[in-house]
């Protein structure tokens, strides 16, 4: 696999299927280890979905890092500051200029440290393919291929209970999380996921916003030729 894209695509379809469905991927080396200096680990992404009654979904997607490198993108592209606590410069130093990140830090220090740990055993060296900083970049050699791990795993609910009991726990869940009154500062309270459900409807119906830098890049003749690969981020 060169990219897999967004692995909330893979869970859903098991969800629409009535099963519930986990997918982890590798990605390139862009995070530093909790309490390093050098670039080891990639974002290496982690989604779930599961089936409520009629056509609900629960879905949750997630980077193990604190942000993911778009959002990084995102911010030079409308030159825009970041947090401190996204990511780091050349010296291991917190930054919030998007245009001297060298690597993205994990999410939660230790906690996304680990999960992106079991993620690259699991895709990785499970699979008997690269690992760690050895997997390759999607930015350098266009032609090569990069044997990119995936890990997908799918659940019948019907082998531990019953899959409509399932359906309507799960919902309930979903409700009663809404349901939560909100602290101070915050006007509503969402099960995981939800904020990214409600956009993806609203997409649907009005588009997605693609800001000018995007849609030029898009349209230029970088994605047909050689001089992408000069614009790797991470190129020492």
């Amino acid at each position: 696999m060169g990219h897999s894209g967004a692995i909330s695509y893979f869970v859903q379809q098991a969800a629409r299927a009535g099963l519930i469905g986990i997918s982890m991927c590798q990605s390139d080396p862009m995070v530093v280890p909790f309490g390093g200096a050098e670039i080891y680990y990639g974002t290496n992404p982690l989604a779930f979905a599961a089936p409520g009654e009629g056509d609900e979904i629960l879905t949750f997607d997630m980077a193990t890092t604190v942000q993911a490198w778009g959002k990084v993108l995102d911010a030079r592209s409308r030159n825009m500051s970041i947090p401190d606590t996204w990511a780091v410069d050349k010296n291991g130093a917190p930054t919030t200029d998007p245009f001297a990140v060298n690597a993205l830090l994990p999410a939660a220090g230790p906690k996304g440290y680990g999960l992106m740990m079991m993620i690259d055993v699991l895709s990785g060296v499970l699979l008997g393919l690269p690992f760690g900083r050895q997997v390759s970049s999607m930015y350098d050699d266009l032609h090569a291929g990069r044997n990119l791990g995936q890990l997908h795993i799918v659940i019948n609910p019907n082998f531990f209970s019953s899959s409509e009991l399932f359906r309507q726990h799960l919902s309930q869940t979903m409700r009663e999380l809404n349901a939560i009154t909100p602290a101070p500062g915050f006007n509503q309270v969402y099960y995981p996921g939800q904020d990214q459900d409600i956009k993806q409807r609203k997409a649907a119906v009005e588009g997605i916003e693609i800001v000018d830098d995007i849609y030029q890049y898009l349209i230029s003749d970088a994605l047909y030729n050689t001089s992408y690969e000069t614009k790797n981020p991470f190129a020492q």
